[in-house]
C-alpha cells in the first residue's frame, strides 16, 4: 500500500461511500483509520444515496454523473452506456 501523509483538520467530520469488496474502497478506509479519523461509512450498495444526496456529490466533487459509474461491472456493460 502506499504511503500517504495526511494534514488533520480540527473536527474533520468525513464520510466515505464504501464498497467491502473493493479493494481500493477497503485501502481507503484503512489509511482513514490509520491517520486516526473516524469516517461515517456508509455501505452505498446496502443503502444507496438518493438523487439529492447524488446531485450533491457530483456537484462538490466537481465532475460528471456518468464518473460515478462503476464502468467494469457487468451491468454497465450489459446497459451499453459506454457508447
Amino acid at each position: 500500500m502506499a504511503h500517504f501523509t495526511v494534514n488533520k483538520e480540527p473536527n474533520l467530520s468525513i464520510q466515505i461511500y464504501h464498497n467491502p469488496r473493493c479493494s481500493k474502497s477497503r485501502a481507503t478506509l484503512a489509511l482513514l483509520k490509520a491517520n486516526g479519523y473516524a469516517p461515517e461509512v456508509i455501505e452505498y450498495l446496502k443503502t444507496p444515496p438518493d438523487t439529492r444526496t447524488i446531485r450533491e456529490l457530483v456537484e462538490k466533487l466537481g465532475i460528471k454523473s456518468h464518473e460515478l459509474l462503476r464502468k467494469g461491472e457487468s451491468e454497465y456493460q450489459s446497459l451499453a452506456l459506454q457508447d
